[in-house]
């Protein structure tokens, strides 16, 4: 049996499409400005655009989580801006939203505005309330791969790791795993050791390896710093293209949800990637079955 998981309705996993995750930032904070949305008419218009467009689940941000800004707010601050954009967003559409905050108190608030789903980068170590919410309400959990500090062993085989200590917290809270994802957490990893891009670049080569979890992958590489480093490009405006690279390969490599701030042109690298992904792995008695549909 394939990999599988149950995201408020929408079903993820090896029998499925890619899904694709429409971002709406409302953190005027955030490493990317130009996408940040801040009254109710930007953020609703955001939303049936991304609908629109294709998205699957809207996720919503209200306080940035780049590792290399200082962009801590007040917990009062994060929970007033994620109710108004969850409100807006659930009042003008059906789609399932997620809340992608680290804090039990936000979450529980944006729960409560009608939030289907929580994205937690922290895996759950951030705010141990965070599991209890998300048991007690019933919620999908995106869960990230956060260290504590610094393991042993190869980028995907510490990521590994991470997300395993994740798990057990969910489990131990109740959560049932069959509403879990988990994501590697592209950009969070930033120790001496290992360049963060170069750590990226080995995590996205190797993501089929984090099936031994047998959870669905979820992957957020739209505009990221590894991608401006690698490119020589410091402003996330400029690093359109190599995010749908990066999506491409991760789409080949497994990955079963993507989050992204341009749904539009993801759809089609994600489409065209999964095909590929698809029939890369058809043997010559396959390709004798198909020969005789392709005649002029």
């Amino acid at each position: 049996m394939g990999l599988l998981a149950d995201l408020a309705g929408v079903k993820v996993g090896d029998s499925y499409p890619v899904r694709i995750v429409g971002v709406i930032n409302v953190s005027p904070e955030s490493f990317y400005k130009s996408s940040v949305k801040t009254s109710s008419e930007e953020i609703v218009a955001s939303a049936l655009s991304i609908v629109m467009e294709g998205a699957d689940i809207i996720d919503i941000g209200a306080m940035s989580t780049a590792p290399y800004l200082k962009t801590e707010i007040s917990t009062e601050e994060e929970t007033k801006r994620l109710v108004l954009a969850v409100k807006a967003v659930k009042e003008a559409t059906n789609i399932p939203v997620s809340a992608d905050t680290t804090r039990s108190r936000p979450a529980e608030a944006a729960i409560k505005a009608g939030a289907d789903a929580l994205n937690d980068v922290s895996g759950l170590k951030n705010d141990e309330e965070m599991a209890k919410v998300a048991a007690e309400y019933g919620v999908p959990l995106i869960i990230v791969a956060h260290e504590g500090r610094p393991g042993d062993g190869t980028p995907i085989e510490r990521v590994t790791t991470a997300l395993k200590q994740s798990l057990h917290l969910a489990e131990r809270a109740g959560i049932s795993l069959e509403k879990v994802v988990i994501d590697p957490g592209m950009g969070f990893f930033r120790q001496a050791k290992y360049p963060w891009y170069i750590w990226d670049c080995n995590v996205i080569g190797n993501l089929e390896k984090l099936r031994v979890l047998e959870r669905p992958i979820h992957v957020g590489v739209s505009r990221k710093s590894f991608i401006g480093k690698i490119l020589n490009q410091d402003k996330p405006e400029q690093r359109l293209f190599g995010s749908l690279s990066a999506t491409a390969i991760a789409v080949f490599n497994g990955v079963h949800l993507i989050r992204t701030h341009d749904v539009t042109l993801t759809v089609e690298v994600v489409r065209l990637a999964e095909q590929i992904r698809k029939n890369c792995s058809l043997n010559a008695e396959s390709f004798n079955s198909l020969s005789g549909r392709f005649t002029c």
